[in-house]
Parts: structure tokens; sequence; C-alpha cells
């Protein structure tokens, strides 16, 4: 399901530069790369591509993501932050009737409108229960990748539970099984190759490289693996290797953007979607904590941009930006800005990058979940004493303003996990350093700009300032739409399906969270694609396999 085709002329020919073609831009995405895990980090594995690119460009260095995968992926591709569009409870499991809302533009969706061809590569994670979720409906002209969260890296199966597996590599909206066998890496780096060859230079170009890697399962190349045989933890040396894959790839494409003439109006920005995993062989440290967390090693990612038409290059910028930045930022360099800024949850930083002006962002919102908390577990206390009446701070929710940040709740494992030189497996390290301060507690605060690494809670002796972040998310929750966390849906199997993931419903609405009407309130029901057989299979595997699903939010 393709973009439509029109005759009208492209936006960027009715701007100020006339007949200058808007700059082409290629956002890389890597997936669970932690803070440590590059090269001008100090990392033990080489990135000498990245390092190089980031040395002649602008590092990012206080930049933030979301935790987990769908959410960082949600705000890159709308500005607004999970509190409005309903998505700010944990993935967009493989099982579940929801995706981002059809009635959000994406930005290639406004990419598209300003003139740009639009293409994606790599893992998409936002949804996939019908074809109106696709990223081929969503403002991409062309997708090769995975649908999903996870999967194998060579052979693309992928398993939501142990009782639901399917193949999930799409070309288009067709399973491209013939690809089957390619590394991902590498399969993924020649699609933008070819992309790069093919498109006409003459046209701004918008390229989003998602790339499956470092995520589980930790799997590379035997050529890559060989460079870390000193390494003795297993699960790090297969995850260095699968982060080298991805230094070469972005060198290829760099060197293809270079030879097809793309690279002098070009911008290239690289992005981790959350922190490293340190049980899958990531690293954070210095910083605390880690993917699914919303400590800084959850949220503080690796970022760099680079462009020959930066005003001001090697640099280290500090300015606050937010993953949410970017859509704003990209349809202004397109020449074509947002209409209603103020829709917007995300700024325009260009001008903070590339000319080192005062950055217009002073504050995140990291999220508020209100399903975090389960059922019969409330705590007046909560409410009244440790939020001082303002905020109940057992619901899980984190926030930055200016140099101080406040979480509440279950915010994650706050463990500093230390360098994973040491062999054999986590339980020799996991030790190290276990936090101190979560036991009992439902509200920490930290100066962040003194305190990185978040070592010294002040929520004790700063009441003032925990009243007033407490404020400010009360204030952000007055505009927050209703959480949408429908349960899975066992007409998702792909067992009903051919063996592939792919949309299973049949018309626009999607089940409302109680299984009931949908969210919007009319009085609609989703219809499923005909098949008796099948809902009376997907019934039998539903009470035969039926499993409760844990509170955990990787």
């Amino acid at each position: 399901m393709g973009l439509p085709h029109t005759a009208e002329e492209p936006a960027y020919k009715n701007t100020p530069d006339k007949g200058r073609v808007p700059p082409h831009i290629i956002f890389v995405m890597v997936d669970d790369q932690g803070y440590s895990d590059v090269g001008y980090h100090g990392s033990d594995i080489h990135t000498p591509v990245l390092d190089q690119l980031a040395a002649e460009g602008v590092k990012l260095e206080n930049y933030y993501v979301q935790p987990i995968c769908s959410p960082s992926r949600s705000q890159l591709m709308t500005g607004r932050y999970q509190i409005h569009t309903g998505l700010q409870h944990s993935i967009i499991r493989s099982r579940q009737p929801l995706c981002l809302p059809p009635d959000t533009p994406t930005l290639p969706e406004r990419l598209w409108q300003a003139g740009y061809s639009t293409h994606m590569v790599g893992k998409w994670h936002l949804g996939f229960c019908r074809p109106e979720c696709l990223p081929t409906a969503r403002g991409f002209q062309s997708f090769l990748g995975s649908l999903t969260g996870s999967g194998d890296h060579f052979n693309f199966q992928s398993c939501d539970g142990a009782e639901a597996c399917g193949f999930d590599l799409h070309d288009g909206e067709r399973p491209a099984w013939e690809l089957s066998g390619n590394y991902s890496t590498r399969l993924y780096t020649e699609r933008v190759k070819k992309i790069l060859r093919t498109h006409d230079r003459r046209k701004p170009l918008f390229l989003y490289v998602a790339l499956q890697a470092a995520h589980t399962p930790l799997q590379a190349p035997a050529h890559l693996l060989q460079r870390y045989n000193s390494l003795g933890n297993r699960l790090r040396r297969h995850y260095a290797a699968m982060l080298s894959g991805v230094d070469e790839a972005v060198g290829e494409m760099v060197e293809e953007m270079r030879d097809q003439g793309y690279y002098d109006n070009s911008v290239l920005i690289y992005s981790s979607d959350n922190g490293g995993q340190p049980l899958s062989g990531g690293c954070n440290w210095p910083l605390r904590g880690g993917k699914g967390s919303y400590w800084e090693g959850g949220v503080r990612a690796v970022g760099f941009v680079h462009s020959p038409l930066l005003e001001r290059k090697r640099e280290v910028s500090r300015a606050l930006i937010h993953v949410s930045d970017w859509y704003p930022t990209l349809l202004a360099l397109a020449g074509f800005p947002e209409a209603e800024p103020r829709r917007l949850d995300g700024y325009d930083v260009w001008g903070a990058i590339s000319k080192g002006l005062p950055c217009p962002r002073t504050e995140i919102l990291f999220n508020i979940d209100p399903v975090s908390r389960r059922p019969g577990e409330v705590d007046h206390r909560l409410l009244a004493v440790n939020g001082f009446g303002i905020w109940d701070t057992g619901v899980r929710a984190a926030i930055r303003v200016g140099e101080w940040k406040l979480l509440t709740g279950n915010v994650g494992d706050g463990d500093w996990v230390p360098p994973q030189i040491l062999p054999g497996g986590p339980q020799q390290w996991q030790g190290m350093e276990k936090r101190q301060d979560q036991r009992g507690k439902s509200v920490w605060l930290f100066n962040i700009t003194a305190d990185p690494y978040e070592r010294s809670d002040l929520a004790e002796a700063r009441p003032e300032v925990v009243k007033l972040l407490l404020s400010r998310i009360a204030e952000y929750n007055q505009t927050a739409i209703p959480a949408r966390n429908p349960p899975d849906d066992p007409m998702a199997d792909p067992q009903l399906h051919g063996g592939v993931w792919t949309p299973w419903l049949a018309e626009k609405e999607e089940e409302s969270e109680d299984g009931g009407e949908p969210a919007d309130g009319h009085n609609k029901k989703v219809r499923f694609k005909s098949c008796k057989v099948c809902k009376l299979r997907a019934l039998f595997k539903k009470v035969g396999t039926r499993l409760q699903r844990s509170a955990l939010f990787f």
C-alpha cells in the first residue's frame, strides 16, 4: 500500500531557495547501543567510522531518548510525547492490536508532502495489526525490514513468547522469504546502497535506517566475532561484534553517499533507541541503570550529527535535546516547518546543533505511565506524604527540568553495572554496584548537571524542588490521553497466516483496552478476516497456552 501519486509541484519548489534541493536526510537508529559502547566514549568496542564521523560533526552529549524501543520510535515519527499518543505503556507487542494513531501525522508523511522521496530499511516496531499501520501506509514509499521488536538476524524468525513464532522480513507488504539467510545488518546495508544508486539525487531523499543490531539474539558473522576473541565475556564478545558490524555498515553508507553525489548536500543523524542492556552485553557505565529504566543509563543516548551543512563542525553540544525534536527539526531543514508547532512536544533544535545558539528546549517529560501500577497497589501515603498532595508517587513517571531530574514509582533497575570484562556470566559482576536508595522509596531527585551518575539523591534535602517538579508532572498529566494497552489477540498468531507476522485485522478500528468498544467511543466492532477454522484454532490455542505476562517493560 504505497503513497498516492500526485501531479502537484513539490513543496520545496515554492520555498525562498527556489530551485535548490533541500538536504538529503539519512537517519540511522541503532538498537540497544549502550552509552559507553562507542569508541569516543572510551569503549573497548572498535568503532573507528562512528568516531570519525562524530569528531567531524557535532557530538550530542546531552541527548535523550526513551528507555525502550517503541516509545523512542513513536516520538521520532510523531514529535509527540507518549502521553499524547496513548502509547505511554511499554512496547507494542507483536500480538497486540495496536499501532501509531492513524490521525497523527508522521515524519515521512510530512516530508513526502514537502517533495521528498521517503524510504525505510530495518526495524519498524510501531504496530502492524492492520494494513493501515504498515510503514508503507505511514509515509514510506518503500520498506525492507521487520515489523516486530526482535528476531533472528539470519533467518528472521520472531517469537512473541514461546507459543507464537513466525517469519518477519518484509519487502513492502510481502514476506521476503527469498532473503532469509542474509545477516540483517549486511542485508539492510545493501538495500540502503541500492536506494542511493537508483534514486534521482535531484530530488531530496529521506532515508530512515533502523538497524536491528545490537538487539538480542546476539548474533554476528564469524569474521566480526574473530576481532574480539580476547574478550572473555561471551555476551560482550557477541555484542561487540554486532556493533563493529554497525560501524562498518555506516561507513559503507557514507562512502556510497559520496560516490553517488549526495554527501555535500546531506545531513546524517546517528542515534541509539535506548540505553544498553547489561544482561545482554551492553554497557552504560558510569551512568546508572540501563534499558527499560528511567535512570540515565536507560535514556541518555549515543547521538551525533554529521553534515557538510553544519555551520560549526568538530563541536560537542551540551544542548538539551530529545528524540521528539527530530520531527520539527527535520521538517524545518526540509523547508516545510510544522504549521502548528504548539501541537508538538518536540522543538526545532537545528540552531543549537549547527550554530551553537541557545536551545529552545529546557525540560523533558520522559513519561507518565498510569498502567505501571497494578490494581490494588494504592497506598495513600504515596500521594499525601511522598507526593505532598500534588502527585501520586506510586505512578511511574520521570521528568527533567533544567539541571534537575525527578523520578517517581517503579522506574526500573537502578544498579551501576561496571564494564563487563570478566569471563563467564553476569552473576560474577551484577553485585558490584547495587543501588542502596530504592528500597521503600517512591521519589528521587538529582542535579544531573552536577551529578550525572545519579549517586546523590536530594529528594529530602530539596523538598521545594521536588514540589515544583511534581507540579510539572501533574500539569503534563492534565494533557494526557488514556493509555491504550489492549490484550493480545490470538488471531495474530503467524500460524494462522502462513507462518508470517502480518496484519490480521480487516478494518481500521482497533480493539479497545478492555476488549469492548473502540477508544474513540463509537459503537464499532473489529471485524477479523473471515476464517471460521482459524477462529477455532486460535480459541483452542488461547485456552491451551494462556500465559500471565509479568510487569516487565523491556
